[in-house]
């Protein structure tokens, strides 16, 4: 801990008599390295360390999406690239996400996002002169281990720093990570603009936008210092979190809506475009699917907080994905923007997810563990979906093959999601 002064209790410090099975990596007992000196968190940064960090976790993935076709045809690739791109963040969230709690140990949490997000404004700046796809793949790759580390941590920082102000924090975080969602994927056309070649600016300008969390998030660290949360007095609470029924559920429900939401960022624009719609109104249709998160991220985290019929809510996310793709197959003429509604709003399955992280954990470590967990084995799992509807519409070329692929996602979203929200906590589970 950053303070001179001694860490108070943690409530989930009591310890187990029960038996435990091996710990995960994120619980093996490690001595944390010396403290530093913490200064006053003013509210203000805080604010604007979340709001920039949170605005900049998606247009690296999201605007590639609308420019797909002119990228791949850029380099001389076909959908099975565009699957590969697609998959891309899914997959970099989940194995960087793994490492993302080992990493704040060290560097602590504050020093981690630094860190990464030197390397996300130097891959965005150097992507767009790759001069082959195997480099455009590598600099996407290191684009994304800021998003991938910011995924796990952020919501732990909030737990760690944000006290009386987490509920908020948590808000804001949810707001804006889908405000800088779906401003990547509204923005990529109009940025291109019509020259050839134009796609290399708009993957570009987020690389300029990145620098500026860089510099806030520095200052932060002259004051938090080392902040990974210290072991309570009796140590960590034991056992795997595979033991945590909410957390398996969590883990569960966190993959398949980065399912859809990763092969709508990637694979929807063409989709719509094979229906007839231009790419300008493809993109903007995808848009406002993530702009739906932006609500989403107001108002879930309040809701989960009060609402004692939060199960069944969570289960419709996943039920109105499933309509959301079906409209899209069976109907896509009756109206573009109502199904992109209906996903939008099923896809208030991502903020729930995400605050459900503090909300079913007591102590900040437990938070730390859990999102280590969930948000990373997630991700890996969610990576499967856009490389099956790729190579499903590579191999088939049927749209209503991979719209029916993903609507029997959002049916598994709804049994997961309706665990995942039950009003347990994992703290208890690992001490049952």
């Amino acid at each position: 801990m950053v303070s001179t002064t001694p860490p108070p209790k943690s409530p989930t410090s009591t310890p187990s008599t029960g038996a435990t099975s091996a710990p995960d990596p994120a619980s093996a007992p490690v001595s944390d390295p010396a403290p530093t000196r913490a200064l006053a968190l003013g509210g203000l940064l805080a604010v604007l360390a979340v709001g920039l960090i949170a605005l900049n976790l998606r247009p690296g993935a999201t605007s590639l999406g609308p420019l797909m076709e002119q990228i791949v045809a850029a380099y001389g690739q076909g959908a099975i690239a565009s699957g590969l791109l697609t998959a891309l963040p899914c997959l970099a969230f989940g194995i960087f996400g793994l490492l993302a709690v080992p990493i704040s140990r060290r560097l602590g949490l504050t020093g981690s996002v630094v860190a990464a997000f030197v390397l996300v404004a130097l891959g965005l700046l150097l992507r767009p002169t790759a001069g082959s796809f195997g480099m455009f793949l590598a600099l996407s790759l290191l684009v994304l281990v800021g998003p991938a580390l910011g995924n796990v941590i952020v919501p732990a920082w909030i737990k760690q720093h944000g006290g009386a102000r987490t509920v908020g924090l948590m808000t804001l975080y949810s707001v804006v990570l889908a405000l800088g969602g779906s401003a990547g994927a509204a923005l990529a056309v109009p940025l291109a603009g019509a020259a050839t070649d134009g796609w290399r600016d708009s993957l570009q300008f987020w690389g300029m936008v990145a620098v500026i969390p860089v510099v806030v998030w520095a200052i932060v660290l002259t004051r938090t210092g080392h902040d990974f949360p210290p072991a309570p007095p009796s140590g960590d609470l034991p056992g795997s979190l595979l033991r945590s029924r909410t957390a398996i559920a969590l883990t569960i429900m966190f993959g398949l809506q980065s399912t859809n939401a990763y092969t709508q960022f990637g694979m929807l624009p063409q989709i719509l475009t094979s229906s007839g719609l231009t790419p300008g109104r493809a993109g903007i249709t995808v848009a406002v699917i993530a702009g739906w998160g932006i609500v989403g991220g107001l108002v879930m985290p309040t809701v989960i907080a009060r609402f004692r019929r939060l199960p069944w809510l969570v289960a419709c996310f996943g039920l109105l994905t499933t309509i959301g793709y079906l409209g899209f197959w069976l109907a896509p003429a009756a109206s573009p923007l109502l199904w992109a509604c209906v996903l939008g709003v099923g896809g208030f399955a991502f903020p729930t997810a995400i605050a459900l992280i503090p909300a079913r954990s007591r102590s900040a470590r437990v938070t730390a563990r859990l999102s280590g967990m969930a948000q990373p084995l997630g991700y890996i799992f969610a990576a499967l979906g856009p490389i099956a509807a790729g190579a499903l519409l590579d191999t088939t070329g049927s749209i209503p093959l991979v719209l029916g692929f993903l609507a029997l996602t959002g049916v598994a979203l709804s049994i997961a999601g309706y665990r995942a929200a039950l009003p347990r906590m994992v703290d208890d589970e690992l001490t049952a």
